[in-house]
């Protein structure tokens, strides 16, 4: 005996989909990898000679920065892969522009900070 199932609205939009769990999945590899950034530059600060205040002050606050731009970014991503399903199926979809800015902004200042940590002490 065969059962008919029935189709959902999420089934009427499966690539849609599958292409928006994959993007929030890039997010997140995405922050993981920030926060590595971060804790790369401390365990690289605290495993060479220098021992200045400030040093390690810039190291701590670059892993800090990193950290929170991680938390932040899988916030932004969370937000945006639901409010992706949400349009998905109602039809409505429209690509987000605002939080892709803004995390690209945080981003060039992670590492305009880095760069000036690295060029000022090694």
């Amino acid at each position: 005996m065969r059962r008919e199932q029935k189709q959902t609205v999420d089934s009427q939009y499966i690539q849609q989909h599958l292409a928006n769990e994959r993007t929030y999945l890039a997010w997140i590899r995405t922050s993981i990898a920030i926060m590595g950034v971060g804790f790369f530059a401390t365990s690289l600060h605290f495993t060479t000679p220098l021992s200045g205040y400030y040093e390690e002050f810039m190291a701590i606050l670059i892993s800090a920065i990193a950290f929170v731009i991680g938390i932040v970014i899988i916030s932004i991503s969370s937000y945006i892969y639901i409010k992706n399903r949400r349009t998905i199926n109602s039809g409505q979809y429209r690509s987000s522009n605002l939080p892709i800015i803004f995390t690209s902004i945080l981003m060039v200042l992670l590492l305009a900070l880095l760069l000036t940590y690295f060029l000022t002490y090694n």
